[in-house]
């Protein structure tokens, strides 16, 4: 059966990185760490479970599902594994330097999506994928000096504007699929 949640994806990642802005300015150096949990954890969460689904089953067409299905995963590991670091009080280090790969696969999909003129905002899809690729690769040194306020400050800027990116790309796709869905019918209620 097919099944487009990439909305939810999208959609999520905008709520993730909105939050990730949140927390390197107002978070990183506060010493109430357990606030963050909740919301890097739903997070995470979701991004895990749609990430490994898309990555498995590939619901939708073609290399979409390596763009967002596999970024989608390691986007939600990363929160997993904050959520669950932040419970534990443990160093967001390790997690930071995960990050940098991570981002470094993001900045390469960003690049790739413009080079190829995939999505229907390959551009700002790309930039999108790029922004977020900054926020991974630059988060060790963000972490390491996070008592510098305008690092955080310029980490906060880039991650909330592949925040917007991607929540005006998802609700663009809210929009689109509701009209674009509304007739369909799974193949066990079709004659």
């Amino acid at each position: 059966m097919f099944i487009d949640y990439l909305t939810l994806m999208l959609i999520n990642l905008a709520a993730g990185l909105a939050l990730l802005a949140a927390y390197v300015y107002f978070g990183l150096g506060e010493p109430n760490q357990r606030r963050w949990i909740p919301g890097f954890g739903i997070v995470g969460g979701i991004a895990l479970a749609t990430g490994l689904h898309m990555t498995f089953t590939w619901p939708i067409i073609g290399s979409f599902n390596i763009a967002f299905g596999e970024t989608t995963v390691l986007f939600g590991i990363l929160f997993v594994g904050t959520s669950l670091a932040l419970a534990m009080g443990w160093d967001l280090l390790t997690l930071a330097a995960y990050g940098f790969f991570a981002g470094l696969v993001s900045l390469l999909i960003g690049l790739r999506v413009i080079n190829l003129g995939i999505t229907q905002l390959p551009l700002v899809t790309g930039i999108g994928f790029i922004l977020v690729g900054l926020g991974g690769i630059f988060s060790a040194p963000t972490l390491y000096f996070k008592e510098n306020r305008f690092l955080r400050t310029i980490g906060a800027i880039v991650l909330i504007v592949a925040a917007l990116i991607f929540a005006f790309i998802g609700l663009s796709a809210y929009w689109g699929h509701l009209a674009d869905f509304s007739t369909w019918q799974p193949r066990t209620l079709t004659k």
